[in-house]
């Protein structure tokens, strides 16, 4: 009980660093307990064992069950230099340089 009188005692800021680091060295110990059985485990268990445990060939078969991703085909229709001097006209400097970029994509 003298123990607990002299933590009782001391300054709320000296109390606050040894809660802490009580926490801190039993949060290592906890962690440093769960590893060694987690290795104990897996040491006791084959790979056949962990992969029948985990369902992964039930998740790979799941993943193929599950519809593809289908990327659409864009066409873009060609522009002949008639039409392209057609849409410059009555444009701004910026859209101009937009219109350009995508008649140079066109044009590869």
């Amino acid at each position: 009980m003298k123990f607990l009188e002299k933590l009782r005692n001391l300054p709320e800021r000296q109390r606050k660093i040894i809660l802490w680091t009580v926490v801190i060295i039993i949060g290592i110990l906890l962690f440093i307990f769960y590893i060694k059985s987690l290795k104990l485990r897996l040491e006791s268990k084959s790979y056949e064992e962990i992969r029948e445990q985990l369902k992964i060939p039930e998740f790979q078969e799941r993943l193929k069950e599950l519809p593809g991703i289908e990327m659409p085909e864009i066409e873009v229709p060609e522009i002949s230099e008639e039409e392209w001097e057609k849409m410059k006209e009555g444009q701004n400097e910026e859209e101009i340089r937009e219109l350009e970029e995508i008649f140079k994509k066109t044009q590869e």
